[in-house]
């Protein structure tokens, strides 16, 4: 694990790999930390790609800042680690669920820094008014019981029951980041996703080559969000996959990684001369 400096916060991330492809740069989602993407960054490090996956502020071994982080202030920090770590040019950016709006505000306050991205387990829309309420209610209270309750409660929301069933190696890996993620950072992240803004125009103007995964089991992203962002993203792939929940690059590695190294295909075929 390596640390950096980035707005005035410490970020713990994990740097792997080399070569001269677009870096791909991991984005977690709530509340788990970096080491969800870490069967990603095994196998394509080893392809000589180069990865980098941070924990965001508030989670993992990052700094804990209480308060409310909006999408934008983790899209700032992903930015200045870029900077932090000497990356110039085009990066692939890779999220699932609140990670993949992370992307999508990236996209949208740094579009020259992207060449394609991943999103996954994730939809474009606003907060709706009830999902504002519910998220600060969640808030108040991860803050007051802490993390164990809920992530023994949400679980079975996160993985489809066949992966809690035939791979309770990855169920543990999922509770065990939901019951070790900081309560003050997750509430933070909670208060600033209810405030989420709508990013269909962001994927309407975005030009370069896209990945959409989402499973049919998703308990909080629908085939409908999907066929969304296809439609809004002139050049995407969609991979929907059955039996799965909202966790697919865990519950079905072996067919995330082959979607995410066809995006990686096509970024090399538009990049030659």
């Amino acid at each position: 694990m390596a640390t950096a400096s980035v707005n005035g916060v410490s970020l713990a991330y994990d740097d792997e790999g080399g070569g001269g492809a677009p870096p791909l740069l991991f984005v977690h989602g709530h509340p788990f930390d970096r080491s969800m993407w870490r069967l990603q960054l095994a196998a394509f490090a080893r392809k000589d790609q180069r990865v980098i996956a941070p924990d965001l502020r508030g989670y993992g071994e990052s700094a804990v800042v209480a308060g409310k982080t909006t999408l934008d202030i983790f899209a700032r920090d992903l930015e200045a680690l870029l900077e932090a770590l000497g990356v110039e040019g085009r990066v692939i950016l890779c999220g699932l669920s609140m990670g993949g709006q992370i992307v999508m505000e990236f996209c949208r306050l740094f579009p020259e820094r992207v060449a394609a991205i991943v999103l996954a387990a994730t939809s474009p829309q606003a907060e709706t008014e009830a999902g504002k309420h519910n998220r600060n209610l969640m808030a108040d209270r991860l803050l007051r019981e802490g993390m164990g309750p809920y992530a023994e409660e949400i679980l079975p929301k996160m993985l489809a029951p066949n992966s809690i069933a035939t791979k309770p190696g990855i169920a543990q890996h999922v509770l065990g980041m939901m019951r070790s993620a900081p309560p003050e950072g997750a509430a933070a992240a909670l208060r600033g996703r209810a405030e989420r803004p709508p990013y269909e125009g962001v994927l309407a103007a975005f030009a370069h080559p896209a990945l959409i995964v989402v499973g049919d089991e998703d308990a909080f992203t629908t085939r409908a969000d999907a066929e969304l962002m296809q439609r809004l993203l002139e050049d995407s792939e969609l991979l929907f996959l059955e039996g799965i929940g909202h966790m697919p690059n865990l519950e079905s590695e072996a067919r995330f990684n082959a979607a995410l190294e066809r995006l990686l295909a096509t970024v090399a075929a538009v990049a030659a001369p």
